[in-house]
C-alpha cells in the first residue's frame, strides 16, 4: 500500500516494500508481456466505461487485488459490468492475468501500480463499487498514515462513488478493523457513507456475491476471522 498525503493524488505513488516476490513462470511472463498491454488502463486522460469498454456500463474499482481471485469472480458474475483493478506487485498481476485468460473475461482492465493516481482520473460519481480487501494493516502506530483507510483516500472514494454505490472492505487484522471503524465514524465520513449492517454481528457475515481471497483463506487456516464492512454512498 501507499501512503496518502494531502495534495495532488498523482504524486502519491510511493510503494513500500518489494514489487515482486519470486520469478515468474514462463506462461505468466508471457501473459505479462502480451496480454497485460492489451487490457491495461490507458496512461493518461479521463477513465470512463465508454473509453475502456466501448459503452456506458456500471464500473467497479478494486484497490490492491492481490492474486485477482475476487476481481475475476465478480467480473465473471457480472459480465455486463466493467472492472478496473490496480495492484503494484508483479506476481499478483501475473496471477490475475491467468484468471482473466482462463475465464475469457473481456470486462476487466488492469493497472500495475498505485491505485490512487488511477482513481483520481475516474469522473466523480462514476463508480458503482469500490473494493479494498485485506490491505496491508501497517499495525505499528507510526505507520498508520500508510493505511489506505485514511481521510484523503476515503474522501476520494466517496467522490468517485455514485449515490447508492458501495464501498466494501475486508480485513482479518484486529488493529486494522478498529482503525477502520474509528476512521469511518469521523464526521465527514459519516456524512458521506451509511454503514450497511444488520445487527451487532453483521460484519462477521460475508455478503452474497463476495468470494474469499487467498488472504481470507490463509487467515482462517491460521485461526483469524475475516471481518466484512460495507458502506453505502449517501
Amino acid at each position: 500500500m501507499t501512503a496518502f498525503k494531502k495534495g495532488d493524488p498523482t504524486t502519491l505513488n510511493r510503494l513500500y516494500g518489494r514489487s515482486s516476490t519470486h520469478k515468474l513462470r514462463q506462461a505468466q511472463a508471457e501473459l505479462v508481456e502480451k496480454l497485460l498491454p492489451q487490457i491495461s488502463v490507458p496512461d493518461g486522460g479521463e477513465i470512463t466505461a465508454t473509453r475502456l469498454f466501448g459503452e456506458d456500463r456500471p464500473l467497479h474499482f478494486e484497490i490492491g487485488f492481490g492474486g485477482g481471485e475476487h476481481l475475476a469472480y465478480r467480473a465473471d458474475l457480472l459480465p455486463d459490468h466493467g472492472f478496473i483493478g490496480c495492484e503494484p506487485f508483479l506476481n499478483g498481476v501475473a496471477q490475475c492475468l491467468t484468471h482473466i485468460r482462463d475465464g475469457m473475461l473481456a470486462n476487466v482492465r488492469l493497472h500495475m501500480g498505485d491505485a490512487l493516481g488511477v482513481l483520481d482520473r475516474v469522473p466523480d460519481g462514476a463508480l458503482s463499487f469500490v473494493y479494498l480487501l485485506h490491505p496491508d494493516p501497517w499495525p505499528k502506530a507510526r505507520h498508520a498514515k500508510r493505511r489506505m483507510m485514511n481521510d484523503g483516500p476515503l474522501d476520494m472514494i466517496a467522490a468517485k462513488l455514485k449515490p447508492g454505490g458501495e464501498f466494501r472492505v475486508a480485513t482479518d487484522h484486529p488493529v486494522y478493523l478498529e482503525w477502520a471503524l474509528q476512521v469511518m465514524q469521523r464526521e465527514g465520513h459519516r456524512a458521506n457513507f451509511d454503514w450497511v449492517i444488520k445487527g451487532p454481528e453483521g460484519f462477521l457475515e460475508k455478503p452474497g456475491g463476495w468470494i474469499d481471497t487467498r488472504y481470507a483463506a490463509k487467515a482462517r487456516r491460521e485461526g483469524r476471522r475475516p471481518y466484512y464492512l460495507r458502506y453505502r454512498r449517501r
